[in-house]
């Protein structure tokens, strides 16, 4: 499955940041399109995992700091973080960058036997470039 998702971010030219601790994978990140239609092409929404046993090191700051630089040089408008509403660690490194709370849904995910509202933050970037309509 991760191998299928990796293949698929080199194909379309997504970056894939890896955090190392020597040899071993301890975190990535990426992003995608936000929304599949053309309308949404100037929007994208990022993802970050560190492995828990590696978590309060600078490690996700690192990479976020990376996504947010490399979007910037690309003709990204908005960066869209969506995460769990009881995760205050993610709301405050993404608070830190700039991103500010746009949205909340209630119980829009099931995991670990419970229910889980979603908050969405946004960033939005210097537009450099003039978009284009299809």
């Amino acid at each position: 499955m991760r191998l299928k998702w990796f293949e698929d971010k080199l194909r379309d030219k997504i970056p894939v940041l890896i955090a190392l601790d020597g040899d071993k994978v301890v975190g990535f990140a990426s992003y995608g399109p936000f929304r599949a239609w053309a309308a949404y092409r100037y929007s994208i929404e990022h993802s970050i995992y560190v492995h828990k046993d590696f978590r309060g090191r600078g490690i996700a700051k690192k990479l976020l700091r990376q996504l947010i630089d490399i979007a910037s040089a690309k003709e990204v408008h908005t960066i869209i973080a969506s995460i769990d509403a009881s995760n205050e660690i993610s709301f405050n490194l993404h608070k830190q960058f700039g991103f500010d709370e746009v949205a909340l849904f209630k119980q829009v995910g099931y995991k670990f036997g419970k229910w889980l509202d979603l908050r969405f933050l946004q960033l939005m970037l210097p537009t450099n470039f003039r978009p284009h309509e299809n």
